[in-house]
């Protein structure tokens, strides 16, 4: 148990104040990375059977062009396979230091907004997987003819997939980030619904740089999803500042 309280948010000692969740933040960052590095040893064993997955998923020739290019790639997928098997216990940590710092969330807040914290980022890999990412790769590949043969680098490949699972597993918690920000009431909802136009914009631009491939279905199939959390999110920023 820790045993370090932060001051009430009214506290006068506000550099203390400032300097007590630094530390708190500080540990839970150390404790997730210790998780995220026993994780990413155990899933160095499970490395090639994830690259199979996904050459399997994309269809993509995969060579290595460098001796250490197969070890890296290896490497790569361990440390992608240890962050996103530790993304429970980091959402945990991460919530547990607004949970002492602001004592208007209370524990059951703190679990209510794990579990769906947890729920929605396995939601956003999942739809990665199963749509954008094999159509993304694809698309990108349909651009091969009998004079180019696509040849993709080992490396490269799992760098590429990594980015864009673990980013749509990132974007789809838009909804509690700003149910968070209400809660602790750093942000105002209908300050934020004012701004609809300029999130829907905001949006698509991120959709443009997440989405693996530049046409329009892909950046729909990833837009479309965004701006519904958007609005999901403003919802739920409302219930909990009533």
């Amino acid at each position: 148990m820790e045993t370090n309280e932060l001051p009430p948010p009214d506290s006068d000692d506000r550099a203390h104040n400032l300097n007590a969740l630094l530390t708190l933040a500080r540990k839970a960052v150390i404790r997730a990375a210790v998780v995220i590095s026993v994780l990413a040893v155990g899933g160095y064993y499970c490395a090639e059977t994830v690259l199979a997955y996904l050459q399997r998923l994309s269809g993509a020739k995969l060579v290595a062009y460098g001796l250490p290019d197969s070890f890296l790639a290896f490497l790569m997928i361990s440390l992608a396979l240890g962050l996103m098997g530790a993304m429970p216990y980091t959402l945990y940590a991460l919530l547990s230091v607004v949970h002492r710092y602001r004592p208007g969330f209370t524990r059951q807040s703190l679990w209510g907004f794990w579990s769906a914290a947890v729920v929605l980022f396995a939601l956003g890999m999942f739809f990665c997987l199963s749509i954008t990412l094999p159509y993304g790769i694809r698309f990108l590949l349909s651009y091969e003819t009998t004079d180019i043969v696509a040849l993709i680098s080992v490396k490269k490949f799992v760098s590429f997939c990594f980015w864009v699972v673990f980013g749509f597993g990132l974007i789809f918690e838009l909804p509690l980030v700003m149910m968070l920000l209400a809660r602790v009431g750093l942000v105002n909802p209908q300050r934020i619904a004012g701004y609809r136009r300029y999130a829907l914009v905001g949006i698509l631009i991120v959709a443009a740089i997440v989405t693996p491939t530049p046409d329009i279905l892909n950046l729909m199939l990833m837009a479309v999803p965004l701006y519904l959390l958007f609005e999901i999110g403003l919802i739920g920023m409302r219930f909990w500042n009533r």
